[in-house]
């Protein structure tokens, strides 16, 4: 059975980037992509995610604020921060968001894949 992630980054290069290396190194999973945490927010019932990477730095609504409001609502909704400002987010300040991890955008993203992979029990390709 397929697995749903949803991208949250207003980069559409990192949207990209992320989607194109989780779809070829992760087994059964699809990804959709907001370019916003209000976007995000808006669209989630619809997506129907396993599991949301939400970007730190946003504009209209911030990483942090929209796990928030996702966790008021999908409380059991995976949620990841993948984020330049890594060093900004306290661990004990995402989790009271509602985030489960906390993953720098300049450590290899092959701990994206794993932290993806443990939360919602997808394997890796053989490829990984």
């Amino acid at each position: 059975m397929s697995k749903q992630i949803f991208i949250v980054d207003d980069s559409e290069l990192v949207r990209k980037y992320v989607r194109t290396h989780l779809e070829s190194h992760l087994e059964q999973i699809t990804c959709a992509e907001a370019n916003d945490g209000l976007e995000a927010i808006q669209r989630v019932r619809d997506v129907a995610p396993d599991l949301v990477i939400l970007d730190l730095c946003m504009p209209v609504m911030n990483g942090l604020d929209t796990a928030a409001a996702l966790h008021d609502v999908f409380p059991k909704l995976p949620i990841i921060l993948y984020t330049l400002h890594k060093d900004v987010v306290t661990r004990t300040q995402a989790q009271s968001f509602g985030v489960r991890a906390v993953i720098s955008k300049s450590d290899q993203i092959e701990l994206l894949v794993e932290e993806i992979s443990k939360s919602v029990g997808v394997a890796k390709t053989a490829s990984a």
